[in-house]
């Protein structure tokens, strides 16, 4: 039945489009941040197109799905954009909308982006950081289990959401409150078509040109490459991504599964035989809505879906 449900859900997604960012903009949200390190940043208030892609972030902030029934769990969810932009109308927000449906708490993040005028490149990993801490300090008022806090990114958000799964000890920022004391350690990560490696031959994204630029050294490269900082502290990891993939190649997905493994750390990888890029829930006439219901399956197995 849940399944029959959701194949309704994808189809309302495709053939009727978006949902309208006008009632998006109704959604209760909360800032990251009383002060919000290494500005200035962009002038002016957070920009939002017709087809729900921000830009000019000064005011991160988390935007809430809160089902009416929650059943515990919580998911960060970090839309892609290749670090330029967040495409929340194909990513964030219909994702948002549908783990609520399955009475998941979804808060979805309006990160910084590197290139608007910040003083460090590391500003999009404090705002996940601080989400994660934010949300765990307010597990009680959401009716959340604070050991099933997760984080699912795409593409750009997928690499954003990889990073800060293996360096959740890492200071991105002075502390600012007794929430930086809490842990930001997502329990789960889960990474869709994600850009991973910034290493040649995989380095010719636009998350790298963003994060990194045209001087970037090796050093740097290892550094930011999500695949090099696997841990056996890793949190458990789902991946998904078309073999087609001309944006993120599917070589990202396979060396991020390969590292995990190499660190015992428990995965799950799908690759589906097209799709391409940025297909949020799925693309018409492929295979890649079924990560939804394989990504329930996975937490399912791990004991924190039911």
């Amino acid at each position: 039945m849940k399944n029959i449900l959701f194949s309704f859900f994808i189809f309302c997604h495709l053939i009727l489009g978006r949902d309208d960012f006008a009632v998006k903009g109704q959604l209760p949200s909360v800032a990251l941040w009383k002060t919000v390190p290494d500005g200035p940043g962009p002038q002016g208030e957070n920009k939002i197109s017709q087809k729900g892609s921000f830009t000019n972030i000064n005011v991160p902030k988390l935007i809430i799905h809160q089902p009416a029934n929650p059943n515990g769990i919580a998911v960060l969810v970090i839309s892609g954009g290749g670090y330029a932009h967040i495409e929340s109308g194909s990513e964030g927000n219909p994702t948002g909308v549908w783990l609520k449906s399955q009475g998941i708490t979804a808060f979805e993040l309006i990160y910084r982006l590197p290139g608007e005028g910040w003083i460090t490149r590391s500003v999009p990993f404090q705002d996940a950081q601080r989400a994660l801490r934010i949300i765990r300090s307010d597990a009680g008022k959401y009716k959340i289990d604070p050991d099933k806090i997760g984080v699912l990114g795409f593409s750009a958000g997928g690499h954003l959401a990889g990073y800060i799964s293996s360096t959740f000890d890492t200071i991105y920022y002075p502390p600012q409150d007794a929430i930086d004391h809490i842990s930001a350690k997502p329990d789960f990560t889960a990474m869709i078509y994600p850009v991973v490696s910034m290493l040649p031959p995989n380095n010719n994204t636009h998350s790298f040109k963003s994060l990194l630029g045209k001087s970037s050294d090796t050093k740097d490269q290892i550094k930011y490459s999500v695949e090099k900082q696997v841990t056996e502290r890793t949190p458990i990891t789902f991946l998904a991504q078309s073999e087609d993939d001309p944006i993120s190649p599917v070589e990202n997905s396979i060396l991020m599964y390969q590292a995990l493994k190499d660190h015992k750390v428990p995965a799950e990888l799908h690759l589906f035989q097209s799709g391409g890029h940025g297909w949020g829930l799925g693309k018409k006439d492929t295979n890649t809505g079924e990560w939804a219901n394989l990504f329930l399956n996975w937490l399912k197995i791990n004991g924190i879906y039911k």
